[in-house]
This record gives C-alpha cells, structure tokens and sequence, in this order.
C-alpha cells in the first residue's frame, strides 16, 4: 500500500526508533536537526543563508486591470507535480488600501507556472469574471456563503496525490474575514470590537484551479480570530498553523508574547481542534522586558510574524518564519501604523508538526535587501520550497509595508541542495562525530547517502552502523566502516557487506577527520 512521505512521523516509536514504511523514498537527518542527530562530539553547527536570484524578482506584477496590478505576493505555495512547476499566490487588483486591509477585504487567488521555476506564465483560466473577462489566472472558489470565498490574506495549497478521493487531491487554507452574521451557529467575539472574524477558510479541489469550501463554518470557529498561515499533514494529523497576537493569547505563565505561532489540528480535514498548541516564540518574547498588549500589537517588539511556513521532509519538517524587527519608537510623529517595520526571515524545524525551534537563536536566514533593492522593507515567506538538481530553491515575497505598493513581487534564492547548514569540527586535531536516531529493521535493508564537502582520499568521512545498544554491528564499524571520499550532495555509502543489513535495527555514525575541513550537510536512509 503506497503512503504518503508525510506519514513517516506517525512511526516514531516511543522508544526513539525510527521506523519507515516499506515504501518511504528517503528520510533526512540534516546537520541542524540536533534531536533526529543528537548524539556529537567535537563538531559545531553553521548554518547558510540562499543566495538571491539575480534576475529577482521572477515573478513580477500584471498591467493595470489584471488580478494582480496591485500586488503579487507568495502568501501561497509553489510546488513541483513531476512535469513543471506550479504557484499559488495571492494577487490584489488596485494598487490601494482601506484603511490597512485590500479593498472589499478581497485577494485573489492566482496561478502561474514555469518549467524551470524562474521563467513563470500566467494562464488564462477562463473560471472568473474579472472587469467583464474571464481570461485571467484567477482560480475559481465556490461555497454556500459568498464571504467565506473571499481570501483576505494567507493562502497554503496542499498537494496529496494518493488521496482516494480525486475531488480532496489539492487541499487549502486561507484567511477570510467575514462578518459575524454569516457565521451560522456564531463565533467568539472575545477581545474584538470590529464586526469581522479572522476566519480559517478550508476548500479542496480536484485540479487546483477550481475549489469548493469544507462545509460552512472557519475551522477556528469554536476560538478566535486567528491568521492560519500553513496548511501541512504530518503524522495522524492535518495541521493548520500560522499567527494569533496578544490580547488573544499569552506565554505559560500569562505575560502578553505579541505575534507568536500556533496551531490547530484535524484527522480529516473536515473536523478541527478548538484547542491550539503554542508552537513557537523567538527568546525575546520571553527574556526581552515587554511592552503591553496594545503596544505588542503595534508592533514595538521583537516577535515572529505569521508562523512557519512548511516544507515536509517525511520525518522532519523544515521552516522558514517572520523575524519582525522591533518597530523603532523615536520615529516621527506623524508615521502611519507601520511605517520603520522590517522583517527578516528566520529558520526553523519540528520533528513532531507541533513544536518548532530555531537550530541557532535569532538566525537571520534570509535578510530584508538594502534601501536601494527591491526587497527593501519586510520579507514574506510561503510554502516553496523544492529540490531542483544540485540546488534547492526557494520563493519568497517582498511586502511594502508601508502601505506605498513598492516592488510587491516574488523573488527566488537557492542553496546547495538540503544545504541549510553543516556540522563541522570544533577543535582541531581531534576527529569529530555525530550519530543518528536508531533506524528501525527492513526486510530488503536500505541505502546511506551523504550530503558532504571538503572530502579526499587522505581524509575520508567514515561512515558506521551500530545496533540500538549504540554498540558497533559487525561488517559495519571498525577496520570495516565505509569510506567516503568524494564531494557531492549525494554520495552513497558502500560496506564490503553491501548496503545497511536487513532485519536489523541501526543507528549511524558518521565520523569527520581530523585533518581537513569537512563538511556535513545532510544523511539519507533511501530505499
């Protein structure tokens, strides 16, 4: 029975084996992940920042008239089917604000594509009457309530291509805002004073293109108002992630945080929590001295912004989320609510779909540009995230928000492929290693390769198996450990004995010598 690579989470043991499905690809551990590579000695961790695309930004706005004149920005998700690349993003058709929502509280939903994901077309879809024609990249939305069709911000596409049911293939969740009156049943009003409720809009689709919304009340509707940023599965679970502000929620012990990440969950994706997990703050919502609530609101601290968005690895999901920059208070006196606001782009991973963290604190994984650049101002991420060749791409989207329109557009920046970070040694003189989680048993064993740089002849990576006793397996460690010698994102690893045996548990050591300045990125179990 085929599963799906985000299942793979639902089989961590208790006992901290790792057990994969028959039919998994391939589990990661990457050099940031210090729970699933817990176990180091002499190593340091370093993480990197992409590198922008020079031709940035690839995907830019439409002419006046079209669904995106306004604005083009990756609160959205790009994917790769196996034949070309796909975007979901959300266009605004004025250039325009009301107040410091989009006008009508209404972003389209648009969709491109790209061979290669830099060079992006906009189809014509003929699905929605936009000025009197329907020849536009707008995706059609259909429910029984005309509000809940209406994305005001935030949209994440999911892509689940072995779900029986061909009409759920593609899942989404998006912001709408609509007003209390067309809630049936009602929703809380707790700490509001407007007559609209930040409401997560569920839809499912058979093409991505055309969409009908999960029955007729938000998801969140027995809570809050809430800004669901990330729609991902991970384990048993559907989890609908994203961003709630003090006075709606709190730390622990009941001090306002401001903007942090947390989530709702789902076994179908028809019936949700109405309790939320905290899943994620930066150190300074905690240890910084705070301002009130009203004040967090505005914006004058340090806070996440709009949760994590999510790129499912299987085991370990990888994240890239709002850094928001204390807005300064000695600005002038007449700046609008957000004028002197930047935000950064962090890094983040959870090894359960509920909590993140940051592997290094306050890591800036990718920086607002300077004045002069188009991404001058605050950085947006989306659900971008693929591996093309020898590199891993990764779209983002720039916000103006100033309110000005500036360069409101997407932008890509590349790693070397899963090079989010690498362990190296920390002293000199003396080998480095790190061991992986227990693996659990497979009847037709299974294939380690490395992710690696800085190798040779003279100084290999040794490559070792040990049983769950963390004790060495014979064939498999010592004068018969496997060396590697060449560079590359994905070198196999090869025993006298073959490939990792069968019907055995193991856990993997991998060794850097002590000699040079190797580098480890990343370890796959594969088939």
């Amino acid at each position: 029975m085929l599963r799906s690579p985000a299942l793979l989470a639902a089989l961590v043991l208790c006992t901290g084996v790792l057990a994969l499905p028959a039919s998994a690809a391939e589990t990661v551990f990457f050099a940031f992940d210090d729970e699933s590579l817990g176990w180091q000695h002499n190593l340091k961790l370093t993480l990197v920042s992409p590198e922008k695309h020079p031709g940035n930004p690839v995907l830019r706005c439409g002419p006046a008239g079209s669904p995106d004149h306004g604005h083009a920005i990756l609160y959205g998700t790009v994917i790769h089917d196996g034949q070309k690349f796909r975007m979901w993003y959300l266009g605004m058709i004025q250039r325009e604000l009301s107040g410091t929502q989009a006008p009508g509280w209404f972003r389209p939903m648009c969709y491109a594509e790209s061979a290669d994901g830099i060079t992006w077309t906009k189809p014509a879809l003929g699905l929605v009457d936009l000025g009197g024609n329907k020849q536009n990249n707008i995706c059609l939305i259909e429910g029984k309530i005309a509000s809940h069709t209406l994305i005001n911000d935030f949209l994440s596409v999911l892509y689940e291509p072995h779900d029986p049911d061909p009409a759920r293939r593609f899942k989404a969740a998006y912001i709408a805002h609509p007003p209390y009156d067309d809630i049936p049943g009602g929703m809380s009003q707790v700490g509001l004073k407007e007559r609209r409720v930040g409401a997560i809009i569920t839809a499912t689709s058979a093409d991505g293109l055309r969409w009908q919304i999960v029955g007729d009340r938000p998801a969140n509707a027995g809570g809050e108002r809430f800004e669901v940023s990330s729609l991902y599965r991970f384990g048993n679970f559907y989890y609908c992630s994203g961003q709630l502000a003090s006075p709606w929620c709190w730390l622990a012990d009941g001090r306002p945080c401001g903007r942090v990440m947390m989530t709702y969950r789902s076994p179908d994706f028809r019936s949700w929590s109405q309790a939320k997990a905290l899943s994620m703050t930066l150190p300074q919502q905690y240890t910084d001295p705070q301002p009130s609530a009203s004040e967090m609101l505005q914006g004058f601290s340090y806070q996440m912004h709009m949760g994590a968005a999510v790129w499912n690895r299987g085991n370990v999901l990888v994240g890239v989320h709002g850094l928001w920059n204390a807005i300064p208070r000695d600005r002038p006196k007449d700046a609008k609510r957000l004028d002197g606001l930047r935000i950064d782009l962090g890094l983040s991973l959870s090894n359960d779909g509920v909590k993140f963290r940051e592997p290094i604190p306050n890591f800036k994984f990718l920086e607002h540009g300077s004045s002069d650049q188009w991404d001058a101002f605050a950085l947006l991420q989306g659900h971008a995230f693929v591996n093309v060749g020898e590199q891993t791409y990764i779209w983002y989207s720039h916000w103006d928000c100033e309110g000005q329109f500036r360069n409101q557009e997407i932008g890509l920046a590349t790693l070397r492929r899963d090079g989010f970070g690498y362990l190296s040694r920390h002293d000199e003189g003396d080998p480095g290693h790190c061991t992986t989680k227990v693996v659990a048993a497979a009847p037709h064993g299974r294939q380690i390769v490395v992710n690696a740089a800085g190798l040779s002849n003279e100084a290999p990576l040794k490559v070792e198996l040990l049983d769950d006793r963390d004790q060495p397996i014979p064939g498999y460690s010592g004068e018969a450990a496997a060396l590697v010698t060449t560079d590359g994102t994905g070198q196999p690893v090869m025993w006298n004995a073959g490939t990792a045996p069968k019907n055995q548990n193991f856990a993997i050591r991998v060794t850097l010598p002590d000699n040079n300045d190797a580098k480890l990125y990343a370890v796959y179990v594969r088939e």
